[in-house]
């Protein structure tokens, strides 16, 4: 199963970093968040990604280009135009970077994905968020709700889209950043179904939080897995330090490959 990530939004509130890098590219101890995500997935045993890049989207594809080098040892020999590599730190990862447009919405960029995604069940989130979220009880409750749409719900501040869910997981309303708040809102990590793409109906204007999220709630076919663990996003500056606090004092929930070693 392939893991989407919307990875090409301005970062507007996080412009102390991202005049010069994308919101995805600010790093957390010296790591973008981007290969933090990443690394959520992995853990899990999902490696072939695909991201959906717009502003300074160069920056996202040298990062991978130049990934052996960044974190290997290197021998570069000038004479022969070569280079040797040295104690390679790689991770076993097979990444698509897709260019979808300094302003496309967020379900326009899906739509352009569409085509390497193969007409298969795919994994979505957002390039600017971690947790400790179990990725397989996710899937697992979405095969059991038998929805197209299954998102990942929690409860931090309320200034993200509300959903309002059913004891038995089903999603009865979906609505963004509502003026009178909520309990459960969406915190990424969703899984889909290719029938998805039937809602995503107005191109690059597609905002997918927007009409095509109500309109699966509103047909029943949005599930919800409650996640009452660790959430975040890095949508600040102050976002960014606590994030990076508690990964340089080996506090970092979402970092479950660390207790791996």
């Amino acid at each position: 199963m392939k893991v989407v990530i919307l990875a090409g939004g301005l970062g507007t509130r996080l412009s102390e970093e991202t005049k010069l890098l994308p919101k995805p590219m600010v790093e957390i101890g010296g790591k973008p968040i981007l290969w933090h995500i990443m690394k959520i997935y992995s853990y899990f045993g999902f490696s072939e990604f695909v991201i959906l890049t717009g502003y300074k989207s160069h920056v996202i594809k040298d990062f991978f280009i130049n990934y052996y080098a960044r974190y290997s040892d290197v021998t570069i020999d000038m004479a022969n135009n070569s280079v040797e590599y040295h104690n390679v730190r790689a991770e076993p990862w097979r990444v698509t970077v897709l260019y979808t447009g300094e302003q496309t919405m967020t379900g326009g960029r899906l739509l352009r994905a569409r085509e390497f995604l193969g007409g298969e069940r795919f994994l979505l989130t957002y390039g600017d968020g971690v947790s400790d979220v179990d990725i397989t009880a996710v899937i697992s409750s979405h095969e059991a709700a038998g929805k197209l749409v299954t998102i990942t719900v929690v409860k931090p501040a309320e200034r993200f889209g509300t959903v309002a869910v059913g004891g038995d997981g089903i999603v009865s309303a979906f609505r963004e950043k509502p003026d009178n708040g909520g309990v459960w809102v969406s915190g990424g990590f969703f899984v889909m179904e290719p029938g998805v793409f039937d809602y995503l109906t107005d191109g690059d204007e597609t905002v997918l939080e927007r009409e095509p999220f109500e309109r699966l709630a509103d047909d029943g076919r949005m599930n919800a897995y409650k996640h009452a663990g660790f959430w975040h996003p890095m949508d600040t500056l102050h976002d960014k330090n606590m994030l990076t606090d508690m990964w340089t004092s080996a506090k970092a929930p979402w970092a479950r490959w660390e207790n791996k070693r």
